[in-house]
């Protein structure tokens, strides 16, 4: 385990990395003995940061939760993250690209949370009695470490992402609220346009079989540090679609088909 001297250090610099838009090192060069604990510690430290400074948490993501990115990760379980209150854009929104280094956009689904959920053994069907509604979603991810290290040339690390706040930065919320047994979630679908083309389509079974069962994983991974799901909190579920770049100028229309849509901008 890092001390926490170390843990602190590499929490500001990933701060400082997100504020002034440049890359910072990878804590997986810096510390080649990183861990998973360590780089769950080096979340924490950050968002205590954000918390410190007026942010409020406001819920939590899910990454990673489909076969194909775990296997490109070489991981074998998603990861998470926290979503404050600075992250949240409406629909229709035009998001300043100040704001990111080179910020992606995936699919999801939110889920309302309406009653505590607390692990462990959490369920699926804990999950779909305590959520009050789901909504469509699009996650913003950015990367605040290198992706190649200036100076050793060694691949950032999915330890790196997790310790960069998995990775997010934002997210635009839109479409049409659900009550969770309204619709069979396994089937919801999305198609993403940017400037008219459609770039990534997908069905949200791809997240764990059921997106609901990412957010029970969630709650039982949360469960050995106290930390529960509570009332009113929003938790991204996890994507069913690749990341499509955005850049400036990008306008996005993300179909969600009987859940509506979801329209944005980077300017």
């Amino acid at each position: 385990m890092l001390d926490d001297r170390s843990i602190e250090t590499l929490a500001r610099a990933y701060h400082v990395a997100e504020k002034e838009r440049k890359r910072t090192r990878a804590p997986s060069v810096l510390h080649p003995g990183l861990t998973t604990d360590d780089a769950y510690a080096i979340q924490r430290k950050w968002i205590e940061i954000k918390v410190a400074e007026g942010n409020v948490i406001k819920g939590r993501k899910i990454g990673l939760t489909s076969r194909a990115m775990q296997r490109q990760a070489n991981i074998n379980e998603p990861d998470y993250g926290a979503l404050m209150a600075d992250m949240f854009y409406g629909e229709g929104a035009q998001i300043p690209m100040s704001r990111f280094i080179q910020p992606r956009l995936e699919c999801e689904l939110g889920f309302v949370i309406g009653r505590r959920l607390r692990g462990p053994n959490c369920t699926i069907f804990d999950v779909l009695t305590a959520t009050d509604y789901i909504i469509p979603a699009c996650e913003i991810v950015d990367g605040r470490t290198y992706r190649i290290d200036p100076e050793t040339n060694a691949p950032r690390s999915v330890l790196d992402s997790i310790a960069d706040n998995a990775g997010n930065a934002a997210l635009v919320v839109g479409g049409r609220p659900i009550k969770p047994m309204d619709v069979d979630l396994r089937w919801v679908a999305v198609l993403c346009y940017r400037n008219g083309i459609i770039e990534e389509s997908g069905v949200a079974a791809a997240v764990l079989n059921h997106p609901a069962n990412g957010v029970a994983w969630l709650a039982n991974k949360l469960a050995p540090f106290d930390t529960a799901l509570e009332p009113g909190q929003f938790i991204l579920s996890g994507s069913f679609t690749s990341t499509v770049d955005a850049r400036t100028a990008d306008q996005f229309h993300v179909d969600y088909g009987p859940l509506g849509s979801i329209s944005c901008g980077f300017v």
